[in-house]
């Protein structure tokens, strides 16, 4: 009786906290524009903190780093790529001279975030408010399955030493939910079938960001990344699979996306 009850202890507290930044999300989707610009460089700025925090940089380091990263990500947003790219990639070289220890860890992940909250801002900017909507549903649907389909099914883990509740159940499932969702967007814009396929891709490469965040978790020896959001930790356990995914599409999907599947 009490090993069921315990794998869902935490459920209701997830929802809540999960459906409040869904609305709060959307909004922002919705909006787009500067206040779509805004809100990704309060979270980004946000996740910096948490992992300054994270690695033990000493204070005020992590205030300082989170108010930097945050600026350089909204001043890039408005500036030609080729100038966009050193603004982005300059903040996390200044927190590499600020740390004494993980500095690696945290230059890499810093530009993993700067990256993902640009490839955000490009899809809401040059593709819609339907196309950033898709990869937002993307990651949530492979997230909200992966997790019940892992706790109903179980079974071997994917990678117990580094996400010791993930699953190959949740795993696959997830796959499978976002081919759902490309399916349901395949029919309703008249996308190509190959839609299907990149967003199972997208699904992957939110997985990945989701254990990048999980293996810097262990090495640095934390549980979660902060309290931010009841149930889900910080705004890194929260949004590291959507950083994957935004990250996958600045690189690959965007172009592949615009030219072989979104065109009527």
């Amino acid at each position: 009786m009490g090993e069921p009850a315990e794998k869902w202890s935490d459920l209701a507290t997830r929802l809540g906290s999960g459906a409040a930044l869904v609305v709060l999300g959307m909004a922002g989707v919705w909006a787009g524009g500067h206040v779509f610009h805004v809100m990704v460089a309060l979270i980004c700025g946000a996740m910096i903190w948490e992992l300054a925090h994270m690695i033990g940089a000493a204070r005020p380091v992590p205030r300082i780093m989170g108010v930097l990263t945050g600026t350089a990500l909204l001043a890039a947003s408005y500036l030609p790529a080729g100038f966009a790219l050193p603004v982005l990639l300059a903040s996390a070289l200044v927190g590499f001279g600020q740390l004494e220890r993980f500095r690696t860890i945290y230059m890499v992940f810093t530009v993993m975030v700067l990256l993902a909250g640009f490839g955000m801002m490009s899809v809401r900017d040059t593709m819609g408010f339907n196309w950033m909507l898709w990869m937002v549903l993307v990651v949530v649907v492979t997230d909200v399955v992966g997790y019940f389909a892992g706790r109903l099914i179980g079974g071997p883990k994917f990678w117990p030493r580094v996400s010791p509740k993930k699953t190959w159940a949740g795993t696959g499932f997830g796959w499978i939910g976002a081919a759902a969702v490309g399916a349901f967007f395949m029919a309703n814009t008249g996308a190509g079938p190959q839609l299907i396929g990149i967003s199972v891709a997208v699904s992957m490469a939110s997985q990945m960001g989701d254990i990048a965040e999980s293996a810097i978790k262990r090495r640095v020896g934390v549980k979660d990344s902060s309290n931010l959001i009841p149930g889900h930790g910080g705004l890194l356990d929260r949004f590291d699979g959507m950083l994957g995914a935004a990250i996958f599409l600045l690189i690959i999907g965007g172009p592949l996306i615009g030219s072989t599947v979104m065109l009527r």
